[in-house]
């Protein structure tokens, strides 16, 4: 990559953050459905066609915010250690994030970040367009459990069964992230929460050892 090619990926993004902030700000303000394309692009000083460049839905506004953890569980498998399953790479993976109070598994008492969760959780329209990311999400990490797994390659059965095991993987994921939310939405605090939080993500993963068996567990 060329330093002028690096340099407008870098202003790309730049830009790509200062809209979904300023999108997420104005639905924090005044609610996800109360707001917009014409008001973000107004506030944001862009015109609607400069921003559905960057982002072809709404939705995709607020899930920007989320992009770093693309890929994320796909990365877990391949970096795992030498010898180590990929499920107890992910495990292991999911345990630290709740330690860290990341919000990605809803436990995380940072205003701010509580503030997107809420909005997160609460927009239907939200948690239906992150289906296309955990689409995408298990697209990759099927990618790598094939290659992990040995015996398995990318046709038949076998790619099947490793394409709905990633599936099942991040459905628990998503499961026991929303139930994290729910308890801090119902007062708990996350280190209050904390235990029963990496209790949950045991009894899930589990049963996906049992489920998923030899390659994975």
């Amino acid at each position: 990559m060329s330093e002028e090619t690096g340099l407008r990926e870098r202003k790309k993004q730049r830009t790509r953050r200062a809209l979904s902030d300023t999108a997420i700000g104005l639905f924090l303000e005044h609610g996800f459905d109360q707001v917009s394309v014409a008001d973000v692009a107004a506030a944001a000083e862009v015109s609607k066609p400069t921003l559905f460049r960057y982002f072809p839905a709404k939705e995709d506004l607020v899930l920007e915010r989320i992009a770093d953890h693309q890929g994320e569980s796909a990365r877990v498998v391949r970096d795992r250690a030498p010898g180590q399953s990929p499920l107890a790479a992910l495990r292991a993976h999911f345990h630290a994030r709740l330690d860290a109070h990341d919000p990605i598994t809803g436990l995380s008492d940072n205003p701010a970040a509580r503030a997107y969760t809420d909005l997160l959780f609460t927009t239907p329209s939200l948690l239906a367009r992150l289906l296309s990311y955990t689409d995408r999400d298990a697209d990759e990490l099927t990618s790598a459990l094939l290659a992990a797994a040995p015996g398995l390659d990318a046709s038949g059965l076998d790619a099947s069964t490793a394409r709905l095991s990633a599936g099942l993987i991040l459905l628990a994921h998503r499961h026991l992230a929303r139930e994290n939310w729910r308890k801090l939405s119902d007062g708990l605090t996350p280190e209050a929460a904390l235990a029963d939080a990496h209790a949950a993500a045991d009894r899930a993963y589990d049963m996906l050892t049992r489920g998923l068996g030899a390659g994975y567990g």
